[in-house]
Order: C-alpha cells, then structure tokens, then sequence
C-alpha cells in the first residue's frame, strides 16, 4: 500500500515538474545582444546606435510577444576582429537570442559570415552598409533593414551632374568595403550621365592627417566627391577648410551626417549647399517623422540637434526585431524558423518610410537627396531637395547584371 502510495506521489511530482518545467521555458526572458562603436573612430555614431536601441525598448516597455527583454550590450572600434571577438562574446558567454548590429561595413562582413556558423540565432544588421553583406554570398539568418551604402547614393550622380553641371570629379574616401560601396553607387549614376572620375584617393580609417591626400586633388576637378565617417570626416572638412581649397564638395552620407553637422568649427561655413544623400534626412516634412525627431529630443536633450543616421538605422533594426517578435508570439523555438520567416515578410511603416526586404534579407527603401542648410536657430541639417522611391540593393538593374559586375573595391567600379 505504502508503494503504490508513493508512487502516486512520484507520478504528480514528475508531472508537476514537467509543467514547471513548461512554464518556466515559455516565461524566460528574450536575450537581445546590441553591437555598436564606443571606441575608434565612430564613437559618436556608437552612442547613438545604443541610443536608438534605448528608445525602441522603451516603446515597448521592454516587451515583445509577452515575453519580457534583457538588453546585453558590448562595444567595438571599427575593425572586423574586434567586432567578431564582442559578437562571439555574446552569442556564446551571453548566450543572447538575437544580435542587433555593428556598425560598420567590414565588421559586418566578418559577423555575416559568423552568423553561418550560428545558424540557430537570428542576426539583424545595425548600421553597416558595405553592398556584398547581402548582395554575396548571404547568410540564411542574417537580416538588414536598413539600405547599403551603394543604395544610399541613389539620385546623387544624376543631380550633380544634371543640376550642379559637375563633370569631373576627384574621389577622396576611406579605403575600406564600405569606402568602395559608397563610391560604387555614386559612380553608377554619375559615370552614367557621362561624369568622369579622374582620382581616387583612398585614405585608412583613423587618419589624423589629410594633407597629402588633399594636395593629390587635381585642380581640373569640378569638385570633390568626399566618404569618411565620424571624426575621420570631421579632420577632412577642418584640413581642406584651412588648405584653401576651392573646388566644392559632394558629401558622402556619412559625411553629411549628424554627427558631423552638429560639430563646431570654421569648416561648417562651407557645408552649406553641398549636395548628398542618404536613407534619411533631418529635412523629412512629414508628420510621423516630425514626430520621430520630437521623441528624440524629449528623451535625450543631451542629444544632437536631430537624430543621426546610426540612430534611425539601429531603431529601425531594433523595431523590426520587436515587430517579428509580436507577430510569433515571442516562439523562437525550433531554430528560431517562424521568427525568421516572420522577419523575411515584413512591411515596417517606419518615419522615413516604408521598409521591405527582397530575397536576400537586404532592404528596400526611400533615398533622399539633400543640400545643407541653415535652420533659423543657426543649425545646419540636410534639405531634401528629392525623394528616390524604394531603391532595391541592384539600383534598379537586372540582378544577374549587376551582380557579375562583381563586388566595389579600389578599382571596381570605373567610368567608362
């Protein structure tokens, strides 16, 4: 009697067990790793990456399909090996879910190709844009919803060429896959109008000293197509304002960024007018994205006059991720198969418009095409001056094309 009575007893507690078990499984909290710069370079771009993912947890309250959100961050500088060593670090000491980031365009190279060997988690790009991430060779869990550097110049070559009247142009750009995506996608057009590039200079992330590459600017140039981020653009615009150089300049997006429009210096003379591009701008007149740089400004009064590109490309990641969350439920079971197919069909409404993915996992989005100007309060920002509708990552070109055409580097592409 006594052994059937403890057997009962057995039996309820390993049923109980396994339904505390159950319970506990569906309650655990949803692990999300963010990779941003903090040092290097790009360090202001790093703070408002983690910015960004600040103010879309809080939206959320820290939710996404009732299940409750641990946020591990960790920092990079810029460099590939730096960026695997912190994505390792949190995919496998972390044990995160899910990884939002980097920054840049050779560190997301190296974490593409270190999500094929975590097949099981689910990686979303921050804010680096070099084109081959997801143009070559993708990997199967890896998503950008944000435009490569390449889609970013969309509209550019044709406006300096048609409404400028430039048809020679000097390149000075930072030599890195991001460097050679930026200036691909602006010579797509240009050359195509029939512009010629008659220089490029390339110049290492990090340099403090642009004199050289400035004296290598040919004086025949009708201006200066230019591609830094962070302090690099912020040293360029400084030495070529005090070098005396005339020939006017052609932002890269980085270049006409926040984060360098809002610094001080005699240089920001001579921003005004300059023409670029990019998948947003501080100029947008529509209301949900007035509404955006409202938030903004309320919840970080610390912060820049507008927010930065890092911060919309890390909030749109970060929204894109609690949005595939509440479509599954928070279910990352089975490999995370329905969030990531959750993830692949999404249509994001976000303030600078409307976001998709093409089978690649890669965006496709709004350009906008913009001239510094002044703001009554004396703040410089980017005027759209137009809108290039849902650019996809081929420029409009067939796939098979354009892909053979190979990836951007120093010498790829070249005008005609």
């Amino acid at each position: 009697m006594l052994s059937r009575k403890l057997r009962c007893l057995a039996l309820v507690a390993g049923i109980t067990a396994g339904f505390s078990i159950s319970v506990s499984a569906q309650s655990t909290n949803i692990r999300i790793g963010g990779l941003a710069t903090l040092d290097g370079p790009f360090v202001a771009l790093g703070q408002e990456a983690f910015r960004a993912m600040e103010m879309a947890f809080e939206e959320a309250n820290y939710t996404a399909g009732g299940r409750k959100i641990d946020w591990i961050k960790e920092s990079s500088d810029g460099r590939p090996d730096v960026a695997l060593t912190k994505a390792r670090k949190l995919i496998e000491q972390d044990k995160v879910d899910i990884l939002i980031g980097p920054m840049s365009g050779g560190e997301g190279l190296a974490i593409k190709e270190y999500a094929k060997t975590a097949p099981t988690k689910t990686f979303v790009n921050g804010f680096s844009a070099a084109q081959e991430t997801t143009l070559v060779s993708p990997a199967a869990n890896f998503f950008r919803f944000g435009a490569d550097g390449a889609q970013w110049q969309a509209g550019l070559g044709n406006y300096v060429y048609d409404t400028k009247g430039y048809r020679n142009v000097a390149v000075v750009a930072g030599d890195y896959s991001f460097g050679y995506t930026q200036v691909l996608g602006f010579m797509s057009e240009f050359c195509a109008k029939g512009g010629k590039v008659i220089e490029k200079i390339w110049v290492p992330n990090g340099t403090k000293d642009f004199s050289s590459a400035i004296a290598r600017i040919p004086n025949k140039a009708d201006a200066v197509y230019i591609m830094m981020g962070g302090a690099d653009s912020i040293n360029f615009l400084t030495q070529y304002d005090q070098s005396g150089a005339k020939q006017p300049l052609i932002l890269g997006s980085n270049v006409s960024d926040q984060t360098v429009l809002s610094a001080k210096g005699p240089f920001q003379r001579r921003l005004v007018g300059l023409p670029s591009a990019h998948m947003v701008a501080d100029g947008i007149e529509d209301a949900v994205y007035k509404d955006y740089v409202a938030k903004y400004k309320k919840r970080f009064p610390d912060g820049l006059s507008s927010p930065s590109a890092p911060f919309y490309g890390y909030y749109v990641a970060t929204k894109a991720v609690l949005a595939g969350l509440n479509q599954v439920a928070g279910d990352l079971s089975g490999d995370q198969a329905k969030f990531r197919a959750a993830l692949s069909k999404l249509r994001l409404d976000m303030p600078a418009g409307q976001v998709s993915l093409d089978e690649n996992r890669q965006a496709i989005a709004n350009i906008y095409v913009t001239e510094v100007a002044r703001a009554p309060d004396g703040s410089l920002y980017n005027k759209v001056v137009k809108v290039i509708p849902n650019v996809n990552q081929t420029l409009g070109q067939p796939r098979e094309a354009f892909v053979a055409r190979g990836v951007p580097s120093r010498d790829n592409p070249s005008c005609p």
